[in-house]
């Protein structure tokens, strides 16, 4: 006989249901077959998503009826609001764009893509993303030696490159055979106006060209006129061209770069605004990234395009997708860039630019991490020159590194990691920017043996706009079959003086779509979590922290009241009595990668998991191990539930013995190991869960 009461259906007086954004207290809130707690839990409703409710179902206990694709019950109004979708404004008189309704991938250069011809681009942009409308193609450059070039200057794959006119009629003519409008995009220095504005024009007068993005960011390597330099550069441009011919700007959204880049000089001269909504870079929520897009550009009186970061956890893009289209009302959206999306990611972007709200796409399933340091085998440094060349010091996340100054000519040192490709696969390969030595903005990585390419890929990644995080080089093919698959060089020639360049770790990251690519689906799902601690017999019973053990700092609980330390408890502080617990085993919580370990300053040593997708519900969850010692794994290593990964330290001698272990629902610890809210409730429960309560519902059967 079941232990939950008899479920009961959707009222037959729940009225006409309303689409709106759910607007939760955590990052999820349970659904259940019954208005009341001790019904069960059908399934969880994400912050952000939007959702169908039922104003005239509520009881008087506060439930009411909700719907979402695959999912229909009821939940509480103590966990849950909700943000009405308005009817979208109509289109202004002349502020019609050629976005509108559109969906736009960003195209830097053909070197950093494993194609070789456009219509191999084409084709598998149709293939994989068939909502996908226009490509939006990088046309020209410019440098203070050289200055204006064709973005073909800067790209080996000649078969892609962008070198005249006629290059642009190839793309244009490939694209149109698969149903892709060709888009033009430019970096305007302003340093060479008569030379950039006549490459520009010419791009712009060809057939098939059907507007133009000029990026204009306050870096180095960007815009160089000054404000007194807009106005000639724009009017020459405009006056050869027709006056419907559509010109965007691409911004850096943030508050404190709106007046650098004089947004009243460019104001009569473009149509569109294309801000960059690069939250994972900027290390923040798609959410609080948009509301300062559209608090600081919602009044400059031209339509808003979010560009949006394609390299990110496929649940953030979603929730990009459903607050630009549902709460700000964008008309098109573009993603920045082809070249680094996972299969997951290529799913959310398919999402249609129409009035049916996204829906969820599912994780990547990750079959393995594996991490190559300046110290393990797979890495080799050396020097042209005879001498040693590298300094090294120790990053903030606790492993060494080496760096030199940059060279403008010729380089004096060399670095490359090798790789074990042991799966033919996709893999994402990323790079480890740390906070220190990491000021060049040309470090340029050769990717060797991806599969289907011509040659090596190169990428450029400019250093000095990152700190202490993993910079995403790609997406592509390994075959295990292929000598030297996989192999990244790095050299110190990067075209500078008086900058440093950091060789640091990288990552091999194997990963195939939610189901197929030859792996059944099941192979790396989470079956549930135990608890860390204990012996395998007490972590098998009813108790969830077993035995003798005892949370003293549990969730959400403030601690260290009174003092500058003050704080809201993220999650279990594990003891035994009298330090019993000193040097006992610390187990993976579930199966898993190991995401980080590693010593942190206050912390000690730290270990992250990332979990497999739970079975139940498919979700990715993050666990968090604190102030251990004798770590026993290392970055990149799967481990299975109940696996001994640690033993339970004290931070070296910081804090008497136990184990801090707190659980994520979302990449907040993969992103910030040591990251600690503090006061701020709201981000607490936005990014932590309770513990015991998490795995009270998710222990395996």
């Amino acid at each position: 006989m079941s232990a939950y009461p008899t479920p009961v259906p959707k009222p037959t007086n729940a009225g006409t249901g309303k689409s709106a954004i759910a607007r939760t207290r955590s990052t999820y809130v349970n659904v259940r077959n019954g208005p009341g707690t001790n019904y069960r839990d059908i399934g969880d409703v994400r912050n952000n998503t939007v959702i169908t409710y039922y104003p005239a179902s509520q009881t008087q206990t506060g439930w009411l009826w909700v719907e979402q694709p695959g999912l229909a019950g009821w939940v509480s109004n103590t966990v849950i609001s909700f943000e009405d979708i308005v009817t979208p404004l109509p289109v202004k008189p002349g502020q019609a764009t050629p976005y509108d309704g559109k969906i736009a991938v960003w195209h830097w250069k053909g070197d950093v893509l494993p194609e070789n011809t456009i219509d191999d681009v084409a084709r598998n942009i149709k293939a994989t993303a068939p909502n996908v409308n226009q490509v939006w193609v990088k046309i020209s450059d410019a440098t203070s030696r050289t200055g204006a070039q064709w973005q073909g200057y800067w790209d080996t794959k000649r078969s892609l490159a962008i070198d005249g006119p006629e290059s642009i009629d190839r793309w244009v003519q490939a694209l149109a055979r698969y149903g892709l409008e060709f888009h033009a995009w430019s970096v305007p220095k302003g340093s060479h106006m008569e030379a950039e504005t006549n490459i520009l024009i010419q791009a712009c007068q060809r057939p098939g060209v059907m507007s133009l993005i000029l990026d204009v960011e306050p870096y180095d390597g960007f815009w160089m006129g000054g404000s007194a330099g807009i106005r000639p550069f724009m009017t020459r441009l405009r006056r050869a061209l027709p006056g419907t011919f559509h010109i965007g700007m691409a911004v850096d959204p943030r508050q404190q770069h709106y007046d650098t880049i004089f947004p009243r000089e460019w104001f009569p001269f473009i149509n569109s605004i294309h801000p960059m909504d690069y939250w994972a870079t900027f290390r923040r929520t798609p959410e609080d990234t948009l509301r300062e897009t559209y608090e600081i550009w919602g009044n400059y009186g031209k339509p808003i395009i979010p560009a949006l970061q394609s390299d990110a956890e496929p649940t953030d893009m979603n929730t990009a997708i459903t607050l630009s289209t549902q709460r700000h009302q964008a008309r098109g959206l573009s993603w920045w860039r082809l070249g680094v999306m996972t299969p997951a990611g290529w799913a959310a972007i398919n999402t249609p630019m129409s009035s049916t709200p996204p829906t969820v796409t599912p994780p990547d399933l990750i079959l393995s991490d594996q991490v190559i340091k300046p110290t393990d085998s797979g890495f080799a440094s050396g020097s042209y020159t005879g001498k040693n060349e590298f300094e090294t010091f120790q990053n903030t996340w606790g492993w060494t590194a080496q760096f030199k100054l940059t060279e403008p000519q010729t380089s004096k040192v060399w670095a490359r990691w090798i790789p074990r490709i042991t799966t033919t696969g996709k893999y994402e390969v990323a790079t480890f920017v740390p906070g220190r030595h990491s000021t060049a903005t040309n470090a340029r990585y050769k990717i060797n043996g991806v599969k289907g390419a011509v040659g090596e890929i190169m990428v450029n990644v400019d250093q000095s706009r990152y700190s202490n995080e993993w910079v995403t080089l790609g997406v592509y093919e390994f075959d295990k079959a292929t000598t030297g698959a996989g192999t990244i060089f790095l050299n110190d020639l990067t075209g500078e003086t008086s900058k440093e360049i950091v060789f640091d770790a990288i990552r091999f990251r194997a990963i195939v779509p939610p189901t197929g690519g030859g792996i059944p689906s099941t192979s790396f799902l989470s079956d549930g979590f135990d608890c860390p601690v204990g012996t395998e017999t007490e972590r098998r019973s009813t108790q969830v922290w077993p035995g003798q053990w005892i949370d003293a700092s549990p969730f959400g609980q403030l601690y260290f009241i009174g003092t500058p330390q003050e704080a809201y408890h993220t999650g279990a502080d594990l003891n035994l009595p009298r330090d019993a617990d000193a040097h006992t085993p610390v187990y993976a919580t579930a199966s898993g990668l190991i995401a980080f370990a590693s010593r942190l300053p206050i912390w000690g040593n730290v270990i992250i998991i990332r979990h497999d997708p739970l079975a139940t519900n498919g979700k990715v969850y993050y666990s968090r191990y604190g102030h251990i010692e004798q770590m026993i794994v290392k970055v990149g290593d799967r481990v299975k539930r109940g696996q001994q990964i640690a033993n339970v330290g004290n931070a070296f001698g910081r804090y008497a013995y136990h184990l801090h272990y707190d659980i994520s629902p979302t990449t907040l610890m993969e992103t910030n190991p040591e990251d600690w809210p503090g006061r701020n409730l709201a981000r607490l429960q936005a990014n932590y869960t309770d513990p015991r309560e998490f795995i009270l519902r998710n222990r395996p059967k």
